[in-house]
């Protein structure tokens, strides 16, 4: 079962055509490489190889098949999205959901509220509920 068929590294990521994530914030990190294919670069975000930062997000020129890795995403504050028509971005979607799935092992999105709007517990908290 599965043998032979690779799962698509796409598979993570949010895609969002024709925007460009620009960062205001100077302490944030961006590498770019050239590479053929979409899949290239979803594969090495998702592995963090030959990266010095965690790999949130990257965009993709479709004119110059140049790869932008990105350490942040639309929703990390310090950044704006620009009209891009070269551009596709692609986000992991563990960054920019907003829910919950499961148990929320995976979450990395910025709710800390619950829907009616009281502050959420911290994970390494047992005050006011115990695990």
């Amino acid at each position: 079962e599965g043998k032979g068929k690779r799962r698509n590294p796409l598979h993570d990521f949010k895609k969002t055509g024709e925007i460009m994530l620009i960062k205001v914030n100077k302490s944030l990190e961006v590498k770019t490489k050239l590479l053929n294919t979409t899949e290239q670069c979803a594969k090495r975000c998702n592995r963090n190889k030959g990266l010095s930062f965690t790999c949130k997000a990257f965009a993709y020129d479709r004119v110059t098949k140049r790869c932008h890795w990105l350490s942040f995403t639309s929703l990390t504050n310090g950044v704006r999205k620009k009209q891009d028509h070269a551009f596709d971005l692609y986000e992991k979607k563990d960054y920019v959901r907003n829910c919950i799935i499961g148990k929320g092992a995976n979450y990395k999105g910025t709710i800390s509220v619950t829907k009616s709007g009281i502050q959420c517990q911290a994970w390494n908290s047992m005050i006011p509920h115990e695990h």
